[in-house]
């Protein structure tokens, strides 16, 4: 099952300069061991050019070079890390262990927050052009041939369903308990006036009340309100909103299918 633990990152920049990441320092730390830059490149995964350019880059942020290449060092020669380069690497990897610890502070300071800092600051950075984002906690996983069922609990009133194929479930290792996102684009979700009708092919079925509506020219955006800080968007024509009766504190239900839900992993 994929760690779905966010991990705090350190880069270093000037004003103006290119930054230096932990990449950057791994690609150090690989020509030290090395003792040459096509070596450390083989050895992280890069083309020798974009290793060299990387050192040039580094280079030039320093007033002393990270870096010095012996004779021949551009066509294959040694090269050595020199003692500002090993002070950068001591001085990165004490400010990534003093930012892991702040970051596992910050962590045990919001337990109090459902999934404490890592679940509440991806969920500030979860951007997305899909109106409506939830965070679900996936119920009950029912896999079949080619599809597979995931039922999620939005809040205590509400389920959600979607259905994906039966390889994204087990690639991305969903299972019951796992945190989720469930994305509905605005324009799949319909509207009836009410309460849920008895009969009807959408599985998905969110009563609230009207809490906003704007209109446009041809369509309404019109919020409802679920309950427990949750609501969901729905547009539709505009005179289907007034035909509907569409009003700020009007009941009404959101219906949308399982195709509808996209199902992502924090």
């Amino acid at each position: 099952m994929p760690d779905p633990s966010l991990k705090a990152a350190l880069t270093l920049q000037r004003e103006g300069a290119p930054r230096v990441g932990g990449d950057r320092i791994r690609l150090l730390q690989a020509i030290d061991a090395r003792g040459s830059i096509a070596g450390a490149a083989r050895e992280i995964g890069l083309s020798y050019k974009a290793a060299w350019d990387a050192v040039g880059s580094m280079n030039n942020l320093f007033a002393h070079p990270l870096v010095e290449a012996a004779p021949g060092g551009r066509a294959g020669g040694g090269a050595r890390v020199t003692r500002t380069g090993h002070d950068l690497i001591a001085c990165f990897s004490t400010l990534e262990g003093a930012l892991g610890k702040t970051f596992a502070a910050i962590d045990t300071g919001l337990k109090a927050a459902p999934g404490g800092a890592v679940n509440t600051l991806w969920s500030l950075m979860m951007q997305t052009s899909t109106r409506n984002t939830f965070r679900c906690t996936v119920t009950r996983v029912t896999p079949g041939a080619v599809s597979t069922e995931i039922d999620m609990a939005l809040t205590d009133g509400h389920r959600l369903t979607a259905i994906i194929t039966e390889r994204s479930a087990t690639e991305m290792g969903l299972a019951e308990g796992s945190e989720v996102f469930a994305l509905i684009k605005a324009t799949f979700v319909m509207l009836a006036a009410g309460e849920a009708p008895s009969q009807i092919s959408a599985c998905n079925r969110l009563t609230g009340t009207v809490s906003a509506r704007e209109d446009g020219p041809v369509n309404s955006e019109v919020t409802l309100d679920l309950g427990e800080g949750k609501t969901i968007t729905a547009i539709l024509t505009r005179k289907s909103a007034e035909a509907l009766g569409f009003g700020i504190g009007s009941t009404a239900t959101a219906l949308f299918k399982a195709s509808h839900v996209i199902v992502a992993m924090p």
